[in-house]
């Protein structure tokens, strides 16, 4: 069994897309993209800095057109469970059916301008944690003021708050934490700090028409199987203020007998994640088209 997933935020870098533009069609999608949300996706993802690709209003929309444009290089695959890291949660929504190209582009450009102004409101970041044990490290979080907004499984949680409080991690890191590694986001996503983004997004889902996904949608919120679009269109408005947990999609990947994870572009993440957290299923990186050839082969022999 095959599970696609996209990643989040942060996994941008200065011209991941060049490439992926020159495949057939690809930059004509793309400008069509672009005009219709109204923000010059080719030139971010080919020509743009890392300080500008980090502005959360332009690395959302980014990422989502760089996964959909990787799984539409794939063909029409048939996945057993689709799943998203945060942001990467539209994609998936798109990739399920849930949401079309078109409104899968225009929610996200919605959700990267709204978090980009509750950012905005304090000076926020994440960090991730690298080692240490969940039931010592979330109350030590907890302690000063941290939201563990990531629980990323794999050893891995991300922590969210004021940059004082960051600061204040640094200093004083979690027993067992070997580093704190502060992240390439422009704010404390999945905490309090975004509850103005969930208001914009409510009132932006009110105009769309989810249909039920396709295949298993594994959610952020719980690691459930969602079936229901209109459950999974409230699950995504919700997700901005609430953690990640990453951790319990993969036990349902499990449960759901994953033989293989493939990650879209700009694939590595997630997959590394995997690499600890499911041993024996096998996984792939999307990084560039060199890549496609040996998605393929994978799909061939994991996909239903």
């Amino acid at each position: 069994m095959l599970v696609l997933v996209a990643p989040g935020q942060g996994s941008q870098t200065p011209g991941f897309l060049t490439e992926w533009l020159e495949l057939p069609g690809a930059a004509d999608r793309v400008a069509a993209w672009s005009d219709a949300i109204g923000l010059d996706l080719a030139h971010y993802g080919t020509k743009a800095d890392a300080d500008e690709i980090r502005d959360t209003a332009v690395a959302q929309p980014l990422l989502v057109a760089a996964g959909l444009l990787s799984a539409s290089a794939l063909g029409d695959i048939a996945p057993g469970a689709v799943a998203g890291h945060s942001v990467g949660e539209i994609t998936a929504a798109a990739l399920s059916g849930v949401l079309d190209d078109a409104a899968a582009l225009s929610l996200v450009r919605k959700r990267g301008l709204a978090m980009a102004d509750a950012a905005a409101i304090t000076e926020t970041g994440m960090a991730a944690l690298l080692g240490g044990d969940s039931e010592v490290t979330v109350p030590h979080l907890e302690k000063l003021g941290l939201t563990p907004a990531n629980i990323n499984g794999g050893g891995q949680i991300v922590a969210a708050g004021t940059m004082e409080q960051i600061a204040a991690l640094e200093a004083d890191k979690p027993e067992g934490v070997r580093r704190v590694v502060p992240l390439k986001v422009a704010g404390a996503f999945h905490t309090h700090h975004m509850g103005p983004a969930v208001e914009t997004l409510a009132e932006a889902a009110k105009a769309l028409a989810p249909a039920d996904p396709k295949v298993a949608y594994v959610s952020n919120k719980d690691g459930r199987a969602v079936a229901s679009g209109a459950e999974v269109l409230e699950r995504l408005v919700g997700q901005v203020a609430n953690p990640v947990r990453w951790d319990l999609c993969m036990e349902t990947f499990k449960e759901l007998g994953v033989t293989a994870l493939l990650e879209l572009c700009p694939g590595g993440t997630l997959t590394g994640l995997a690499k600890r957290a499911l041993p024996g299923v096998t996984t792939l990186a999307l990084k560039t088209p060199a890549d496609l050839d040996a998605a393929r082969e994978l799909v061939a022999e994991h996909a239903a």
